[in-house]
């Protein structure tokens, strides 16, 4: 059996808020004694930018501003210096604040596309010259609060965020005149545009009339992710799901829930930085049978 090292923290969940204690134990199973100069942690917290190929070239600011902005970096060490290791599992306990570096603040983990913030804990066992050094690397989640708490009403009828899809109220008409729009209605209602992360996303919809058969009808759920400084910047959209609401021909006049709930990792709080942006939208989808699709979006924000 090869020495193994691993990083094992009390929450389970591994999901920490800024200003809390991360506590856990590096763990050392070895096969035989063994000796090392030193155990040591390093605690990391970055956010990381970058263009999509079609932006690449556009801004010479650009660069400058998708450096990798350092949230927060601990060196900790575990052990007083160097020793030996008893065979067997050997556990050092570690504990640290959850705090930014002076001048930066902590953002909701989050793995996109273009911007990802993430914060990890990186162990490093130095041994002899003779002898491999271990390292192990494991990513912890943070969730922040989010800072100007808006209102979670709630629901009602009169506060209910209504709409109506006409082919009068469609913008975006990609290879057809609106003279070949087949007539609809679509009426329907969403509970709110500001969203508990930690919530489904809820609401419902009806086809009225339509003239034309429906194939189906989705919920589809994108990150809008902004880079770049006030001298330029590059907005993405990206999906990151895309949920089937229904199939086939819908009955008129029958009211669909529409109901998703948000991915975590793949989601955050709507996140404001100097460098970049985070934001969320989701678009109502109806697919008729002879391919063209009819979308209605819906900026929302998400909070904790």
């Amino acid at each position: 059996m090869n020495n193994v090292l691993d990083i094992k923290l009390k929450k389970i969940d591994k999901i920490y808020r800024p200003g809390s204690k991360v506590s856990g134990n590096v763990v050392i199973n070895s096969k035989d004694d063994m000796s090392h100069s030193g155990v040591t942690i390093v605690v990391e917290g970055t956010v990381q930018l970058q263009l999509s190929s079609k932006s690449v070239g556009l801004f010479e600011a650009f660069y400058n501003s998708l450096k990798p902005i350092t949230l927060m970096h601990y060196t900790i060490s575990v052990t007083n210096g160097g020793g030996k290791f008893q065979a067997g599992i050997t556990e050092l306990p570690f504990e640290f604040a959850l705090e930014p570096l002076p001048n930066q603040q902590l953002y909701d983990t989050y793995h996109g596309v273009f911007v990802n913030i993430q914060y990890s804990i990186k162990c490093d066992v130095k041994r002899g010259i003779l002898s491999k050094d271990l390292s192990k690397t494991i990513e912890f989640i943070v969730e922040v609060p989010s800072q100007n708490k808006e209102t979670l009403m709630t629901p009602t009828p009169e506060s209910m965020i209504t709409f109506n899809i006409t082919p009068d109220s469609l913008v975006n008409f990609k290879k057809i005149s609106k003279a070949d729009v087949p007539t609809f209605k679509i009426s329907g209602g969403l509970i709110s545009a500001i969203c508990n992360i930690n919530e489904a996303f809820q609401g419902h919809m009806v086809i009225e009339s339509a003239d034309t058969v429906i194939k189906s009808v989705e919920l589809q759920l994108v990150r809008v992710e902004t880079c770049g400084c006030a001298d330029g910047y590059a907005r993405e959209v990206t999906e990151i799901q895309n949920i089937q609401i229904a199939d086939g021909d819908i009955w008129r006049n029958f009211k669909i829930p529409l109901y998703m709930v948000f991915p975590r990792l793949f989601t955050c709080i709507s996140t404001a930085g100097k460098t970049f942006k985070i934001e969320f939208e989701v678009n109502l989808v109806i697919m008729l049978e002879d391919g063209h699709l009819i979308t209605e979006n819906f900026p929302i924000k998400l909070i904790r």
